[in-house]
């Protein structure tokens, strides 16, 4: 299905300017920008990846991961093709590329299929929800008139009017905080980071249910000052931003060793200093998934794996002690 792009500029010789993203690619004629997909057909910009998902399925809602959205529920979950960071410990880099198989689906058969599998939601996720805009921003919309919620696993790495103008129709993110250093950002993601932090604090001010991971590379970003200063700006966001702490596995072109458990410990005693919900992810048998009342310290949600049960939650509330808690259920 050919789709024209949104927020394109023409320019001299038959290029375009893409104004999706921060990289602000000018694309020569019969040329595709950073991310891959998004093509200059004879001095028009195209979506190539528009009705095209590599992978559509439920999955429980702890994959994405989002610990405080709906706990325990299973949702409907999209992938396409493209990026708009090129990471050298992608863990998804087979999704790179737009040569991958790929299977047709509109945005209202999308939706339909949530539908028939009593999903309450559509995440998008796999692969950088930003790289296939058009289409997310038009199954958004049509899963929001059909009283769905919508949910972006991201990088955050967008312009603020196409921001501006997906947010009504975004009810969660979990967005990828790789690293407080733009060294980090620039040599390993070939991206920046002071957009990522502007669409954190553009999802908050908008009123989105907001959970933050951080993939802990070893050696690149989980020193102890590193994992301070990711927090701290966590905190400043707000003490109850879920922080999911990732371990690190060799993908892609990076070959270093997983992250060591004692370094994630580590990391989480440093993050629960100052942070109510602080998870490990990616790692079984030392703890760290969890949910505790930060009032009373009752158990609010125990998970095992990608299973979550409820033990002491009524919808925002915690039953021991009654304090309100950043639950949405």
């Amino acid at each position: 299905m050919r789709k024209e792009a949104l927020y394109y500029e023409k320019r001299d010789k038959g290029r375009v300017r893409c104004r999706l993203c921060p990289h602000q690619c000018l694309i020569n004629s019969g040329k595709s920008g950073f991310c891959r997909v998004r093509r200059n057909v004879g001095g028009r910009l195209e979506a190539t990846t528009y009705g095209l998902v590599t992978a559509a399925g439920m999955d429980p809602i702890e994959k994405k991961p989002l610990y405080h959205f709906h706990p325990g529920s299973m949702i409907f979950s999209l992938g396409q093709a493209g990026c708009t960071f090129h990471c050298d410990f992608c863990q998804n880099c087979r999704l790179l590329s737009p040569d991958i198989p790929q299977q047709e689906l509109s945005p209202e058969d999308a939706v339909g299929a949530a539908v028939e599998n009593h999903s309450t939601s559509i995440a998008y996720t796999y692969n950088e929800p930003w790289a296939g805009y058009e289409y997310v921003l038009d199954t958004a919309s049509a899963a929001h008139r059909a009283g769905l919620n919508n949910v972006l696993v991201t990088n955050g790495y967008c312009m603020q009017e196409p921001f501006d103008n997906l947010a009504p129709f975004i009810d969660a993110m979990n967005v990828d905080l790789k690293s407080m250093r733009e060294e980090f950002y620039r040599t390993r993601t070939r991206g920046e980071l002071e957009p990522v932090r502007r669409t954190i604090e553009d999802a908050l001010r908008a009123g989105i249910h907001l959970e933050i991971t951080n993939l802990l590379i070893t050696g690149l970003n989980d020193s102890p000052q590193d994992v301070r200063a990711l927090v701290a700006y966590v905190a400043e966001l707000g003490r109850d931003v879920p922080l999911h702490i990732a371990r690190y596995h060799p993908a892609y072109k990076m070959d270093r060793p997983p992250t060591p458990p004692g370094t994630l410990l580590q990391a989480y005693e440093i993050a629960a200093e100052a942070l109510d919900y602080v998870y490990l992810g990616n790692v079984t048998g030392i703890g760290g998934a969890d949910s505790a009342c930060p009032g009373c310290g009752s158990l609010l949600v125990r998970r095992g794996g990608f299973s979550a049960r409820i033990e002491a939650l009524d919808r925002d509330r915690c039953t021991s002690c009654g304090k309100k808690v950043n639950f949405i259920m």
